[in-house]
């Protein structure tokens, strides 16, 4: 029972970390980019056939490294159009892995279609399974008339709202050149027939070394809020690559005993050189 305890609470946090490793890279974000619906913006940053894969493990003096699960995210082109828009169809996967299969068995599978030229999205699907709960959604964005509609409300929308995977892709394409003087940033999200808001504060540089080598990052602690009410902390940490790419490296959140963390493991495709890395594994 004590496994399937530390099970449930480590994969509650697993989709908490996804959720803010998805949303994090709202620190790129412009609020005049959100006056209203966008027909065009941009994108140097990602393209077809980009894969990542990430593992999340639960780490402590007592314990060491213990996986717990792996998350993928791909990037292709789709011939289903939107408003006869070009889309991307960019996928992210969760599941457990080894023993917590055996106490916490998790398959998620989230989907997001992105317009091609304004990097908004059309459709959400949501497909999880974790443990005894199971989770279907689909989510549809009608950005002109700022409302989604899902399985079960219609919500009204704030302009060029995102779901939690289309954020990411959208923040990636943008620059750094628009920090506030306290070093926040925001950004809208749709989830669950919830609207939030994440605020990110940037921390600085740090160089990060992982099993892929050791890289230039930015340091980010994310919060999230319904509304505008945040959390008074900052629970988590996430390192991203600091060039082009924009690449989430590591993120981590601290539990009673130790740290849960997601660790890039690998990657294809990608758009632009790998400039943050500074050492490769064998260096």
């Amino acid at each position: 029972m004590a496994l399937k305890h530390i099970s449930i609470n480590l994969f509650s946090r697993f989709r908490r970390l996804t959720l803010v490793l998805l949303v994090v890279l709202a620190i790129f974000g412009n609020q005049a980019l959100r006056a209203q619906t966008r027909t065009f913006h941009p994108n140097n940053a990602f393209g077809e056939g980009e894969f990542t894969k990430f593992k999340v493990y639960y780490t402590s003096m007592l314990t060491g490294n213990v996986t717990a699960g792996e998350a993928t995210i791909k990037v292709e082109s789709q011939k289903r159009s939107f408003n006869n828009k070009e889309v991307w169809k960019i996928t992210g996967e969760g599941h457990s892995k080894g023993a917590f299969n055996w106490f916490f068995k998790v398959r998620d599978r989230f989907e997001s279609y992105v317009d091609k030229q304004a990097i908004i999205p059309y459709l959400f699907v949501r497909r999880t399974r974790e443990g005894g709960y199971i989770k279907d959604d689909e989510v549809y964005f009608y950005h002109d008339r700022q409302l989604a509609t899902s399985r079960t409300a219609t919500k009204k929308i704030p302009h060029n709202v995102h779901d939690f995977v289309s954020a990411l892709f959208f923040m990636r394409t943008l620059n750094l050149s628009d920090f506030d003087k306290d070093s926040s940033y925001y950004l809208d999200f749709i989830l669950d027939d919830s609207v939030y808001v994440s605020k990110i504060k940037y921390l600085g540089t740090e160089n990060i070394t992982t099993v892929l080598g050791q890289f230039r990052c930015l340091k980010f602690a994310p919060m999230l809020a319904t509304g505008k009410v945040f959390a008074d902390a900052y629970p988590m940490h996430v390192w991203v690559t600091d060039d082009a790419n924009h690449l989430p490296i590591l993120a981590e959140t601290k539990v009673v005993v130790g740290s849960v963390k997601m660790e890039l493991i690998s990657f294809e495709n990608l758009r632009n050189p790998l400039a943050a890395r500074l050492k490769k594994p064998d260096e």
